[in-house]
This record gives C-alpha cells, structure tokens and sequence, in this order.
C-alpha cells in the first residue's frame, strides 16, 4: 500500500506562494464515497476522523522549474510557504506536490490564487452561514453530518446569488473574481466533503482555511466545536497578506464571528468594508446586536438578517454589488 497525498488550494500575493496538504501513511479504508447514504454515510465521515497522519515525511514542491525540498510536521501537515519571482499571473493556477515511495512518485496537482488586481477580498465562514448544519443543537449536527451525504446537505434560500454576485463585484473583464476565503472551525478531515458540496451549489471557488486535523474518534464527536482562536488568527493572516484590498466579511450568530469580527475590524480600520451575519434562531441577539452597532460607529456597513435576500439588498444598497 502507498502513502497518501492530499493537497489544498493555495493562494499568493506579489511575493510569496503558499500551498499546503497532509501526507497520510497507507490504509486499506476507502476514501469517502459521496453517494453513500445513513449507516454506510457515518461510516465514511468516522473513518475519515481514524486516519493516520505521517510525521516527518519528504515532500517536494515544483515550482518555476525547482524542485524545492520540506518535510510534513508532527500531524502530518506540511506548508510551503516560498518566494515568488517573475510571476505575472494572475487568477487560479496549478501547482504539483510529490512524495516518494519505494523509489516511485507520487505526484498530485493542485491550483492557488493570485488575486486579480482589484479592491475586495471576501472571508466566509461555513456552518450556518452558507452550509445549513444546526450548530446551536449539537446533537441534531451531528446526526446530519453522519446521516445526509454531501447531495442531501442545503444551503440557505438565496445565499449562492449573494456570494456569486459578491465574486464577480466591481469586475469588468471575464474570468476576473474576487478572491474568496472559507474559514472554519471544521477540520482538514472534512476538507473534500466542503469542497464537492461548494462545486455543488456551484458557490464561489475560494482558499479553504480550516482546523487542525483530527486523528481519533474521541476527538469526532467535538468536530467544529472547541476554541476559535484559529479563525481570528486565520483572518489576521488573510488581511495581513493582502493589505491592498477592502474586505466582505460573512457570518453567523451561532457562535462567536461577530465578536472575531469586531477584534478584526479594530485592528484593520481601514481594511474591513461590510460585515453580514446570519441570524440562526428565531430572535435576534441583544450582545451580537451590540456589537453590529458598535461597528456602524467604525463606518463599517453591517447587516444581521435572517434571510440572504436581505443581505443582498443591503449589499445594492451600499452599492457592492450592482443593481
């Protein structure tokens, strides 16, 4: 049996190239099937939390003709983050990882974004916020996750005009979309299962920022739960690497974005242009609530609404995406 390698969507700036993946040791459990359903469906999400992860592992990067040489951490993720020269592309571009086993390649293709020259970014958190996924009951989250696959699972009414208007505001020229960003408190495990359900409802390509992969059962049954400092640290860093542009940041009420948001805009005064939250009961939160107004006080424009229609007229009406 061979070693695994998963890569994910990188992203670039003017000068730097990052790309990142896992490197798993050989198992003879299959990778999750999409079209199963119920019992067989739990098993392939469980048995993607049983994966071994392959510590200290070679990994090569071929980047502009080089082959450029790391190896995996503790958990088995590795991260290449490198110079870039001469590059003028822009848009979604592929890059190649490889490993070696028994004197053979292993070779995989992946794509990173250079963000076409432009003025907005885009970070969206994933449940509740577009993947319907019932984060305030525990219990019911679980269930859905282990027992609807990927072609069952919903978004909310509306939300896919309102990101894919989001990607393409302010671009005149065809092909040219804002750069979008998925940061979540789901982890690496689930990485495949996030992208095919986003190619699904046809939501916007984007970078995938999630947690720290998990490796045992124990730890499934707090998947997406537990601290979010990883969230803040990730936003920090999306805004730290692209200075230039204004940024869309997407939420919801079930936990804590309103308040990552609000530290972020306090450090980027300048930088964040419109904060929209999804409500997730049937009322609304007085201390989220208090912090949308706080934030109108920064002259950042928010919206906390219960349907995406209304964070679609909001986002005409401040003028972010077209009439």
């Amino acid at each position: 049996m061979k070693p695994i390698l998963k890569l994910y969507r990188g992203y670039a700036n003017e000068q730097e190239l990052i790309v990142m993946g896992h490197v798993f040791k050989p198992t003879k459990t299959k990778d999750y099937d999409f079209l199963d359903k119920n019992f067989k469906n739990a098993s392939s999400i469980i048995s993607m939390f049983r994966i071994k992860t392959h510590s200290n592992a070679d990994v090569y990067l071929t980047h502009n003709g080089i082959k450029i040489h790391t190896k995996t951490l503790v958990d088995g993720y590795f991260k290449f983050c490198i110079p870039l020269d001469n590059n003028n592309t822009y848009g979604w571009n592929d890059y190649e990882v490889s490993i070696m086993h028994e004197n053979n390649t292993i070779a995989t293709k992946e794509s990173y974004i250079r963000p076409h020259k432009g003025n907005l970014g885009i970070i969206s958190d994933i449940d509740d916020t577009f993947l319907i996924s019932y984060t305030i009951n525990p219990l019911k989250k679980l269930y859905y996750l282990l027992f609807r696959n990927v072609n069952s699972r919903k978004v909310f009414e509306d939300v896919v005009p309102h990101f894919q208007a989001l990607s393409s505001a302010g671009r005149s020229e065809k092909g040219e979309l804002n750069a979008f960003f998925y940061v979540s408190s789901s982890e690496w495990n689930l990485y495949r299962f996030l992208v095919t359900f986003t190619e699904i409802h046809q939501l916007p390509k984007a970078v995938f920022l999630l947690k720290d992969i998990k490796t045992s059962l124990t730890n499934f049954f707090w998947t997406g739960r537990g601290g979010h400092n990883h969230k803040f640290d990730k936003i920090k860093h999306i805004l730290e690497f692209y200075p230039n542009l204004k940024y869309v940041l997407i939420g919801d009420d079930s936990q804590h974005d309103p308040f990552l948001y609000e530290a972020i805009s306090k450090i980027f005064p300048l930088t964040v242009k419109a904060i929209y939250i999804r409500q997730t009961g049937h009322n609304k939160k007085e201390k989220v609530t208090k912090a949308m107004k706080n934030l109108q006080t920064m002259d950042i424009a928010v919206c906390y609404f219960k349907n995406s229609s209304e964070a679609i007229s909001h986002s005409k009406k401040i003028g972010l995406i077209a009439q």
